[in-house]
């Protein structure tokens, strides 16, 4: 059991640092772009990782997560990238965009791991092809969720602000009043199992999608 445990954590190691800390770059990229320079300025616009990891969210949680859950379950988060939304050109438009860019990055993310495990099949057997199909298969999954996630209509998550970015102005003050009851409410989503139930068919549909377009049956 354990050594089952340490063997997901391992090949799921790679894919998740990634998925969650490039989500974290890509909205520092967005923001730059439209006008907004804190996350530049501050140096976390990278891909590294390591700029992003944040100890608990990134390595601890998801890591104990796996561990308790026998390796079915998967949630962390990495240091958010600070966005100074009245820094954009067009604060309330440019907001969809900067918003956008994580789940964007999450799409992109498991497009590439999708190739990966097309590669792993069509190579021949060898010591690098097994693992590398695993990670590839972890790495689809992951940022799926992510994506799906994060563009629940829910302050603080990314799809909040993309919904307070398409509301008019009156409503859309009143719907960011929410933000501050985001996270309690996704863990009560979480815990009494509203949150699987919505994002689970969610999911599969996107992974079996980006599954079709590459042969990956």
């Amino acid at each position: 059991m354990i050594e089952s445990v340490i063997q997901t954590i391992a090949i799921s190691a790679l894919p998740v640092i990634f998925a969650i800390t490039l989500h974290e770059a890509a909205h520092g990229y967005a923001a730059r772009h439209f006008g907004d320079p804190t996350a530049w300025q501050l140096g976390r616009i990278s891909l590294n990782p390591l700029r992003h990891i944040d100890p608990v969210g990134t390595i601890l949680i998801p890591a104990a997560i796996l561990l308790f859950s026998g390796g079915t379950f998967l949630f962390g988060y990495a240091k958010p990238v600070p966005v100074d939304f009245s820094r954009l050109r067009n604060p309330k438009q440019d907001m969809f965009w900067v918003a956008a860019a994580g789940p964007g990055a999450n799409l992109f993310m498991a497009f590439c791991w999708a190739f990966m495990l097309k590669l792993a099949w069509l190579l021949p057997g060898n010591v690098f092809t097994l693992p590398l199909s695993e990670m590839s298969k972890v790495g689809i999954i992951v940022n799926c969720v992510l994506m799906v996630l994060n563009l629940l209509p829910l302050p603080p998550l990314d799809g909040g602000r993309i919904a307070v970015s398409l509301l008019p102005h009156g409503l859309a003050w009143r719907f960011a009043k929410i933000e501050r009851w985001g996270f309690p409410i996704l863990l009560v989503l979480l815990f009494t199992g509203i949150l699987g139930a919505v994002m689970n068919p969610l999911v599969i549909l996107v992974a079996r999608t980006i599954e079709s377009i590459f042969g990956l049956y």
